[in-house]
């Protein structure tokens, strides 16, 4: 079978910057649903079309992934708000945010701890992969016709290009 909107494809890939430096590495095929929202759209159009075995490289601009760097994503907190087992790469939804935070946050993205300092701890709500152009190495491992409720979520479950909050020490790309 080969690549359609509205069917499911298995893949694996290597991930890396513009000067070769692997970002991310996904050694066991993962399920994307074609036409949903579990793909950039100029990977789906790049895979349309093509069979289980298909090898593709990609060069992907920062407007064609996760966006240009935003500086105005960047808040400072109190230290004080924050327990204190908060480390480095954790992850918190505008809600699961500390009360008494003063930044202005919105729903629409995560924020990492990108530094602690004794008296304060910086936020960064940009992708880690944001402003960064990269280069992906796909392989198609299978292709199957989506189920009714993969079409219906408009997603066949994994969530690899949505930053999720993640447990502390999970440096984890997807």
């Amino acid at each position: 079978m080969d690549i359609t909107q509205q069917c499911v494809v298995a893949l694996t890939w290597t991930l890396k910057d513009t000067l070769g430096e692997t970002l991310d590495v996904l050694d066991e095929p993962v399920d994307f649903l074609i036409g949903g929202g579990d793909l950039f759209k100029k990977i789906e159009e790049a895979l349309q079309g093509h069979g289980p075995g298909a090898t593709i490289d990609l060069h992907l601009e920062p407007e064609e992934t996760f966006g240009d760097y935003d500086e105005n994503l960047i808040n400072l907190e109190a230290r004080a708000l924050f327990p204190e087992e908060t480390e480095e790469g954790m992850t918190f939804s505008a809600t699961g945010l500390p009360k008494g935070v003063t930044g202005d946050y919105d729903g629409e993205h995560l924020y990492t701890v990108t530094e602690l300092y004794p008296e304060h701890v910086v936020l960064d709500g940009n992708h880690p992969l944001a402003g960064i152009a990269i280069r992906l190495s796909l392989k198609v491992v299978n292709v199957r016709e989506a189920t009714e409720e993969e079409i219906s979520q408009g997603s066949a479950g994994s969530g690899f290009f949505k930053v999720q909050p993640q447990a502390p020490g999970s440096n984890t790309l997807h």
